[in-house]
């Protein structure tokens, strides 16, 4: 295990079959944000021509390729391949966490598993990944995200044209609340924190933003308020309901 104030140790473990080779550098991108993948290892049965795409991204990325051939029809080996690579790697006892590419149900439980024994997993699929596997990681990234860093058209940036969700709505509603003080002001990076323990998957890129403070700044339900630290100098941003 890391020690504090090292850079957390992950295992990037990539189901070949359900992932897009495209999104490769985005993803390593993504991946550093939180620690240093120093485990790439990429699963499937590359005799086949549909993972033809992949060759070169796994060369240019060191990302070692594991070989897993299809012992009968219908059957998904690669992800028993990979699960069993994920336990091993689980009882090594030398990562911080996994993460996880696929937007297949079937990794649950590993997910589930890896939790159990105190390690983060972060889960990257496309929306279309069922709930169950969303759910059993720390933190789940929409493939669909990635590379979305870029400021939306000026219309969405403006405070009230935000678009409506009910969803949203009662998860800011949920994080603002837990975090707020006497006079109803929560810190910003609070309120952040309470959104990824309330849903893995909350993401700004998703509503077109790249920041939470852009985003609760275009919700016509919030109000935005910047203090000076202690020091003078540092600033923090902190978040009320208008209600």
């Amino acid at each position: 295990m890391s020690m504090p104030g090292q850079v957390a140790r992950f295992a990037l473990l990539i189901d070949a079959d359900n992932a897009q080779s495209e999104r490769l550098p985005q993803l390593l991108q993504e991946v550093a944000k939180s620690g240093q993948a120093i485990v790439r290892r990429a699963y499937g049965n590359w005799t086949s021509q549909h993972l033809s795409g992949w060759k070169k991204m796994l060369l240019d990325h060191s990302v070692q390729p594991i070989q897993q051939f299809n012992y009968t029809t219908g059957k998904n080996a690669t992800d028993s391949a990979l699960i069993i690579d994920a336990m091993d790697l689980l009882y090594a006892g030398h990562l911080d966490g996994f993460c996880i590419v696929s937007s297949d149900s079937d990794f649950t439980r590993l997910a589930a598993r890896i939790r159990e024994q105190g390690l983060t997993v972060h889960g990257y699929g496309e929306r279309k990944t069922p709930q169950a596997f969303v759910a059993a990681c720390d933190k789940f990234i929409y493939i669909e995200n990635l590379g979305n860093e870029q400021a939306p058209d000026k219309a969405s940036k403006q405070p009230g044209k935000l678009k409506a969700d009910r969803k949203l709505d009662a998860l800011l509603h949920e994080a603002v609340d837990v975090a707020s003080d006497d006079e109803g002001w929560a810190s910003l990076s609070a309120v952040g924190s309470n959104l990824s323990r309330l849903a893995s998957d909350f993401d700004t890129r998703t509503y077109g933003f790249a920041k939470l403070k852009d985003l609760i700044a275009a919700h016509s339900g919030y109000a935005l308020e910047l203090r000076k630290g202690a020091d003078g100098r540092a600033n923090s941003v902190f978040v009320r309901s208008r209600d």
